[in-house]
C-alpha cells in the first residue's frame, strides 16, 4: 500500500495538480483553451519531438518496432470496440464516437508526465515516438472513422500535412542519419520551447476537462471507458511479447496502451457532427479514474 501510495503521489498527483490549474483558468478567469491548444500543437509538441529523437539513443528498428506497437495496438482496440458495440444498439454517430475514444489514448498530454516520472527520459523517447505515429493516425484513421458517421472528409484529410511533428520527426531523421551537429542557437531556442512542452500540454488538458457535460448514452460511455483502462493494456502487454518489446520500451508501450481516451477525439466530434458530449463525457470518466489503474499497473511494470 504505501509503494502504490508513493506512485500516486509522485508520478500521477503532479499531473492532475498542473490540470488543476488549467481548469480553474478555463472556469474562472476565460482562458482560451484553443489558443493555448494552438501553441502546445503548433510551437511546443514539435520542439518536444525534435529534441527527445535527437538527444535519445533509440535505433531506427527500435523506432520502428515502436511504431508499429502503436498501429497494432490502435487496430486491435478499433476491432474490440466495434464488436462490443454491437449489441449496444448505438445510432451511427454514437457508434463513431465509441470507435474513436476506445481507438485512441491521450498518448500526449498525459501520458507522456506520466511516462517521464515513472519510468524516466529514456522511456520517453520510446514514448515520443508512439505520440508521433498516433497522431499521424488519428489525422488519417480517426478522420475516416469519424468521417463514417459525419459528413465530407475532403477538407480534414488535409490535416495530417498540418501536423507539425511530422516534420520535426523527418528533421530529427536528418540529423540523426547525417549525424550533423545542431547549431546551438538553433538547439538552445527548441529546447527551451521543448522543456514547455509537458506543463502546457497538462494545461491544456485540465482546460478540455472543464467542457465536460453529462453524456447521452452513459452506459456507452462506461463500456467505453472500462475497455481503455483495462483491456488496452490487456491488449498492450500482448503485443509487447509478440513484437519483443522489451525494457523501458516495454514500460512506456503497456503504459501508454492503459491511457484514458484521448482529448482529439472531443475535436474530431465535434469537427464532423458527431456526438461530442459522449466523447467529452467518456475522456472526463477515463481521465478521473485512470490515477486508480494507472498506480497499480506502474507498481506492476515496476518490478525487478
Amino acid at each position: 500500500m504505501q509503494l502504490l501510495l508513493s506512485i500516486l503521489a509522485s508520478d500521477i498527483l503532479p499531473i492532475f495538480v498542473i490540470a488543476g490549474i488549467g481548469f480553474v483558468l478555463a472556469r474562472h478567469f476565460d482562458a482560451s483553451v484553443r489558443t493555448v491548444s494552438r501553441v502546445s500543437f503548433n510551437a511546443l509538441s514539435p520542439c518536444f519531438v525534435f529534441t527527445q529523437l535527437v538527444m535519445s539513443n533509440i535505433g531506427g528498428l527500435e523506432a520502428g518496432r515502436m511504431a508499429l506497437f502503436c498501429a497494432l495496438l490502435t487496430a486491435a482496440m478499433g476491432a474490440v470496440a466495434w464488436l462490443t458495440a454491437i449489441p449496444l444498439r448505438l445510432d451511427r454517430q454514437t457508434f463513431s464516437s465509441f470507435l474513436l475514444v476506445v481507438m485512441f489514448s491521450n498518448s500526449g498530454n498525459y501520458a507522456l508526465p506520466v511516462v517521464l516520472f515513472a519510468f524516466g527520459r529514456d522511456a520517453l523517447a520510446y514514448a515520443s515516438v508512439y505520440f508521433v505515429t498516433s497522431a499521424i493516425t488519428v489525422y488519417t484513421v480517426g478522420v475516416f472513422v469519424a468521417a463514417s458517421g459525419g459528413r465530407s472528409v475532403r477538407r480534414a484529410i488535409r490535416g495530417i500535412l498540418r501536423v507539425p511533428a511530422i516534420y520535426a520527426v523527418a528533421a530529427a531523421g536528418v540529423v540523426m542519419l547525417m549525424h550533423f551537429e545542431v547549431p546551438l542557437a538553433i538547439m538552445r531556442p527548441i529546447s527551451m520551447l521543448s522543456d514547455a512542452a509537458l506543463p502546457t500540454m497538462l494545461l491544456v488538458m485540465g482546460m478540455q476537462l472543464e467542457r465536460a457535460v453529462m453524456p447521452k448514452h452513459p452506459v456507452a460511455v462506461a463500456v467505453a471507458v472500462a475497455l481503455s483502462l483495462f483491456i488496452g493494456p490487456l491488449v498492450g502487454m500482448g503485443l509487447s511479447s509478440l513484437l519483443h518489446v522489451t525494457g523501458a520500451a516495454r514500460q512506456a508501450a503497456i503504459l501508454l496502451a492503459a491511457m484514458p481516451a484521448a482529448v482529439i477525439t472531443t475535436v474530431l466530434a465535434l469537427e464532423f457532427d458527431l456526438e461530442p458530449s459522449f466523447a467529452t463525457g467518456a475522456v472526463f470518466l477515463s481521465t478521473i479514474l485512470s490515477p486508480f489503474t494507472l498506480v497499480l499497473l506502474i507498481a506492476y511494470l515496476q518490478r525487478p
